[in-house]
């Protein structure tokens, strides 16, 4: 499960073409219909036809031949950037960079100029105008109501087929909320050639920050304007658990300011500065009204400690605010007053964590807005100052004789104490703890002495986990029979709470069981099921079931072939593939999964061969099993923990060895033979 945050638009990228938006030129490209022409492609485009492509493998889809950003600030309030990009298609994959889309903020901003065109492999060029594009507002978060000021001029290039060249330019006029751009220059597909050009007013100065990419120095042309170049970019190929893309994608990020240096009105230029802007944004807008004083006065007055307020207080605002999005203009960046979102019951991230915080103030405890990505990875110790973040949670000061017992997502701060985090957007999380995807992520502390980079903690494994026990007979033609009880915790929990919110009837609520069966068994019938605490997020969630399963025991001549391990597959293949891993492996989370199984033998057979005892240890994860028989009666019992939440590209070659053993174990079987024979 994942927030459903989307308040920063640090994700609104200005390049297009970007397969992160593929989905959404997709179904639009099925609504607008496509006017084409006969017109000659610009010459820029067809400098292009005849250059060698860059180095590409077969599932190449497409190449960027060549690609030319040039922004031009006029002023604080102002600033143009002409878009020109050329692709040349090598699969039909590759079909989806045929359809452009240029994203702004309406009203005020604009985008002009834009053409299309195609050079087919044979024949005449095709041209499609501004005209022909389709204006639409950007599809909403799912799970949420999403009102904004965001939409996208889309344009369908007609032809974008294998072996020909699509291209296109624009122009948008911008109202930068913040001084800052940055250039994502590398993508899926490879890229040529890539230029990018900054046009400044006299006396304005820039800062320039390469992430994940070494840095590239600017040739300066004079009066104030700087260009850089680059050469045959890799294209990024997916992988199985790699970092979220913005963790690992080449960027320069720029950041501008006047005379006068960075502003705590729209720019900034390092992460302390970046907490003084956020600060500026909030101020004035955590004042509680006299209807949050009640509030405050009703949930608290039978709390004794301030841990026990803030418990009470954070659940309020995790449940009984709902999650709706109005983000207008600044409203990105900025949140709304407290008593604005108490008032409408209703906010997005950053909305709520503002509310809680009135609300805590009120109750004298000290709480601090967190601004971080959804993602671990996507933003790390050297991360350049930028507004790379699309979530906001809350820092709450705890007191130092505060018990430890369920606060676990607690850093020791050296200047502020003990700090608590907690995630008011997420109903499915418990207070004291987070979900997977923020432990072990960087988040901006934003405090009154500015901003600070910190890494959030990571949780015990054992507070993320399944414990599944089962007790089976088996008979002599090989059916398996009996019942299951699964307990489950953190986000093993939430995931599952999350999938059944909405869920009413009956064969629904057992779709997560039979999902469990049918990963390990080929048929199987569910005789009976319960779900436990489905709504109680501070208690266990669980799964009480039982079933039969029909010729699970194989037979071989006078042998039946039991599999000891019936249910649950923690074997993965996402290290067995032809190319090198190049990303590192990022798991969701710490886990501990323990499985307990007995099945009783047959009567007339005995244990003729147990498979091996398995101890696989390594400092990312650890993998135990053991097989037994006491009484007629097999027992099979394995742990499994994820230790470490990411795994170097140094230790592939370990991983692939851990998930082999794993594999191999979950396939062993026992040999039961026929007594007396």
């Amino acid at each position: 499960m994942k927030s459903r945050c989307c308040c920063n638009r640090s994700w609104l990228r200005t390049r297009t073409g970007a397969r992160t938006f593929a989905s959404i030129a997709f179904s639009l490209s099925l609504l607008m219909p496509c006017w084409a022409s006969a017109g000659d492609a610009p010459q820029w485009m067809h400098a292009q036809v005849n250059v060698p492509l860059p180095a590409h493998d077969e599932k190449t889809d497409a190449i960027l031949l060549y690609s030319e950003t040039n922004v031009t600030v006029q002023s604080a309030d102002k600033i143009k950037t002409q878009v020109r990009q050329v692709y040349k298609i090598l699969r039909p994959g590759g079909r989806s960079y045929g359809t452009v889309y240029a994203f702004f903020r309406s009203p005020g901003e604009k985008v002009n100029g834009l053409h299309g065109w195609c050079i087919p492999a044979q024949g005449k060029d095709f041209e499609v105008k501004d005209k022909d594009a389709l204006e639409t507002s950007v599809p909403s978060v799912s799970g949420s109501e999403l009102v904004g000021d965001v939409r996208a001029k889309v344009l369908k290039i007609p032809a974008s087929e294998p072996g020909n060249i699509v291209g296109y330019e624009y122009e948008i006029e911008e109202q930068p909320l913040l001084l800052e751009t940055i250039w994502y220059f590398q993508g899926s597909e490879p890229a040529r050639e890539s230029h990018y050009s900054l046009q400044l007013p006299s006396n304005w100065e820039y800062k320039a920050a390469w992430l994940n990419y070494a840095e590239v120095k600017p040739t300066e042309s004079g009066n104030s304007r700087w260009e850089w170049t680059l050469h045959e970019v890799a294209g990024i190929r997916e992988e199985s658990l790699m970092p979220p893309r913005k963790g690992v994608e080449g960027q320069m990020i720029l950041s501008f300011f006047g005379p006068g240096g960075p502003s705590t009105k729209n720019g900034f230029s390092d992460w302390a500065g970046m907490g003084h802007w956020y600060t500026n944004l909030v101020s004035g807008r955590l004042d509680a009204s006299t209807p949050i004083k009640q509030q405050v006065a009703s949930l608290t007055s039978s709390k004794q400690t301030p841990m026990k307020k803030a418990r009470a207080l954070g659940e309020f605002v995790q449940h009984d605010i709902r999650y709706v999005a109005i983000e207008l203009g600044i409203g990105g960046w900025q949140p709304h007053p407290a008593s604005d979102v108490f008032q409408n019951r209703y906010g997005d991230c950053k909305d709520k964590v503002t509310l809680l915080r009135s609300m805590l103030a009120e109750a004298g405890v000290d709480s601090y807005h967190v601004a971080i990505y959804t993602e671990r990875g996507a933003v790390t110790p050297t991360t350049p100052a930028h507004n790379g973040f699309n979530h906001a949670i809350i820092a709450i000061k705890v007191p130092p004789a505060a018990p430890d017992s369920d606060l676990v997502a607690t850093i020791q701060d050296p200047k502020l104490g003990r700090l608590l985090f907690f995630d008011p957007t997420d109903e499915m999380t418990p207070f004291g703890q987070l979900q997977g995807g923020l432990q072990s992520n960087y988040g901006l502390l934003v405090t009154p002495d500015g901003g600070q980079l910190v890494m959030l903690p990571q949780e015990p494994s054992a507070m993320n986990s399944i414990e599944r026990s089962g007790k089976w007979t088996l008979d002599a033609s090989g059916m398996l029979k009996g019942e299951v009880k699964e307990t489950r915790l953190g986000d093993r929990a939430a995931y599952e709470r999350w999938r059944l919110r909405e869920v009413t009837k009956d064969n629904e609520q057992i779709k997560p069981i039979e999902d469990v069966l049918s990963g390990s068994l080929s048929s199987f019938r569910v005789t009976r099921a319960t779900i436990l605490n489905r709504s109680q997020t501070e208690l266990p969630f669980g799964f009480q079931y039982a079933f039969e399963a029909d010729n699970y025991a194989k037979t071989a001549g006078n042998l039946l072939l039991v599999r000891p391990r019936v249910l649950g597959t923690k074997a993965q293949s996402i290290m067995e593939t032809k190319e090198a891993r190049r990303f590192p492996v990022e798991f969701e989370s710490p886990v501990r999964d323990v499985d307990n199984f007995e099945i009783a033998v047959p009567s007339g057979y005995e244990v003729d061969e147990l498979p091996p005892s398995v101890d696989s240890e390594y400092a990312f994860a650890s993998y135990h099993s053991k097989t037994e028989v006491k009484q007629g009666v097999i027992h099979y019992s394995r742990t499994f923990e994820v230790k470490e939440l990411s795994v170097p590209v140094s230790k592939s070659e370990e991983l692939k060895k851990f998930y082999r053993i794993i594999a191999t174990d979950e396939r062993n079987t026992v040999v039961l033979k026929q007594q007396g024979k």
